[in-house]
């Protein structure tokens, strides 16, 4: 699908909104007053606004972690098995030996068939495209 054929409504970008619009005055106060609410009790549990974290994080540099192993996870080496240098050489090519199969026929976009009876080679010439 080719988003350049579509309409804006399929954007992820550039989406605008306006001010928010209340239901009744009634359910802004009360937003409102869950918003006060809700800034007070991070208040006193002192949790800090998530812009004023990055803002924090960005000002106090690189975090440096140092990669190590914590104790008791330590595993024992387990070395590889030496199973010994074996060639690689082609198999031998398979050959049908028996008498059973009369040959292979072609009956639809080059379907190989395998053909056992002189009937079925008559009723594969006669098969349509």
């Amino acid at each position: 699908m080719s988003f350049h054929l579509e309409g804006p409504w399929l954007s992820t970008t550039g989406k605008k909104h306006g001010p928010k619009k209340w239901a009744s005055a009634e359910a802004k106060k009360k937003a409102e007053m869950l918003g006060t609410k809700w800034q007070e009790l991070k208040q006193e549990l002192g949790i800090k606004e998530e812009t004023n974290r990055r803002r924090q994080a960005k000002m106090t540099g690189t975090l440096a972690v140092k990669m190590s192993v914590p104790p008791g996870r330590e595993t024992a080496t387990v070395p590889s098995q030496d199973t010994g240098w074996v060639t690689c050489t082609k198999p031998a090519d398979k050959e049908y030996t028996g008498d059973k199969c009369l040959g292979i026929s072609v009956l639809h976009k080059s379907n190989g068939i395998p053909v056992f009876s002189q009937e079925e080679v008559i009723s594969i010439s006669k098969m349509r495209r």
